[in-house]
């Protein structure tokens, strides 16, 4: 029986006591899911230092640098070192996730001369086709549409997977078909996200593909959708995810 396995870990994990759990879900052990706490935690600080859009471009080195020389954010532990390392690394289709790899390397580093920041969103495209993509489909679709979320690069998408495995109760199976693991994430080379305007969280649910914006998008032909529905790589539905091709 494997170390992680759900059944090695029963009354281990915090969401078990609820009993929304599936038996062949993977669980983190208590052990993990303690560190993993303390990681999340860690990243949260680590962005509030060096703020949203920074947060969004920083490498691995970077961080480990911020960590060590400011109290405000307090060095990784060896146990949140592991835990990072087997994050990027393992492969995750012993969770559900089919997706290709991305990234082969967690310390992957992103010049911001080859990036552009977009104003009022916080966020960064990629100069060439994805920032081209972006503002064709705002010129085409119409400025109700805005950029939710752009470039990440790998410190960026392990904190969204770690927070995503900590609100799961440490269940890796739901977490990583609800989002990219940080060496499979195509923001990292290419794709973007967008929303309506003031529509806050439900950009990030089912809700938008209800939306004026979202049918106007299907008719572009120089855009695809990475995440349709039952897809290949066993992420949900994502409607607002574009893909750069």
């Amino acid at each position: 029986m494997k170390r992680r396995d759900f059944l090695a870990t029963l009354a281990l994990t915090p969401i078990l006591s609820s009993g929304l759990f599936a038996s062949n879900d993977v669980y983190l052990t208590r052990e993990e899911f303690a560190t993993l706490t303390i990681l999340n935690k860690r990243f949260k600080n680590l962005r509030r230092f060096v703020g949203f859009a920074n947060f969004n471009l920083l490498s691995y080195p970077q961080a480990l640098d911020y960590a060590r020389n400011y109290p405000q954010i307090g060095s990784f532990t060896k146990e949140e070192l592991v835990l990072i390392d087997r994050l990027f690394h393992e492969n995750p289709a012993d969770y559900g996730f089919y997706g290709a790899k991305t990234c082969d390397n967690i310390e992957n580093f992103i010049s911001r001369k080859d990036v552009n920041k977009i104003p009022h969103t916080g966020h960064y495209l990629y100069k060439g086709k994805s920032q081209q993509d972006y503002d064709s489909v705002i010129k085409d679709v119409g400025d109700t549409l805005i950029l939710t979320s752009g470039v990440r690069n790998v410190i960026k998408q392990l904190s969204l997977y770690a927070n995503k495995i900590y609100r799961t109760g440490g269940n890796m199976t739901k977490a990583t078909t609800s989002i990219a693991p940080p060496a499979y994430s195509y923001h990292t080379i290419s794709d973007f996200d967008v929303g309506k305007k003031h529509w806050g969280y439900k950009n990030f649910t089912s809700r938008f593909a209800k939306t004026s914006e979202f049918q106007k998008m299907r008719q572009l032909n120089y855009i695809g959708m990475r995440y349709s529905e039952n897809n290949k790589d066993g992420v949900r539905f994502e409607p607002w995810h574009v893909e750069v091709i």
